[in-house]
């Protein structure tokens, strides 16, 4: 993506976030990777959102949408006043039942741009430590989670610093390897973790999501 469209991508995922009913709780919403570094093009936007759990659910409505498309859990596990309104944005997991990070990408991105959306119960920092140490554990270094991130929404409230500057290419990251190791990762480790998150990311086409639990 050319620079000023990726950036006005961020900024309509955030005016969406802002103003519109979420499938669930919006917490945080993040960028990272190749957008955070100020570069351009930018090979695929990675955006990562904190949902919380759904308490302001309507489960009496279960049934009422397990006959009418065939999805378990709108009501608890998605809201079903989002439901009413973006009935086609209704993603289901392998088992039948509404994903909230899959309902979220739906209703965020449009399918044809190399887009990425993270979405989990945790924060980014917290997140960014839990799939580092899984990974050195299980050498799935592809599954790490690129630390170079921009807070740019957190609990109802914008961050026009963080989004100037982002706008404009003045923050400052390291490289990834060096990240990696102020993290804790061994020095010996981080070119060839790197290199594979650099890999993983190349082998994505269009708009992607993943949804983690921690």
């Amino acid at each position: 993506m050319d620079r000023d469209d990726a950036i006005e991508r961020v900024e309509e995922i955030l005016r969406t976030v802002e103003t519109e009913t979420m499938p669930v709780p919006v917490r945080e919403l993040w960028v990272y990777g190749d957008v955070a570094l100020g570069l351009d093009p930018v090979e695929r936007l990675d955006v990562y959102v904190t949902k919380d759990i759904l308490l302001d659910g309507d489960a009496d409505r279960e049934s009422e949408f397990r006959r009418s498309h065939g999805v378990e859990g709108v009501g608890k596990t998605v809201r079903a006043e989002w439901a009413d309104d973006h009935s086609e944005h209704i993603r289901a997991n392998d088992s039948g039942h509404a994903a909230p990070e899959k309902c979220l990408a739906a209703h965020l991105l449009p399918d044809d741009e190399p887009v990425h959306l993270e979405v989990c119960n945790s924060s980014f920092e917290d997140n960014v430590t839990q799939r580092l140490r899984g990974a050195i554990a299980r050498e799935a270094y592809e599954q790490i989670l690129d630390p170079r991130g921009v807070c740019l929404w957190v609990d109802g409230e914008r961050s026009d610093e963080a989004l100037g500057k982002l706008r404009e290419s003045e923050l400052a990251f390291p490289t990834l390897p060096d990240a990696l190791e102020m993290l804790g990762m061994d020095t010996d480790r981080t070119d060839t973790a790197a290199e594979a998150v650099e890999s993983y990311r190349k082998r994505q086409e269009g708009a992607t999501v993943r949804g983690d639990v921690v």
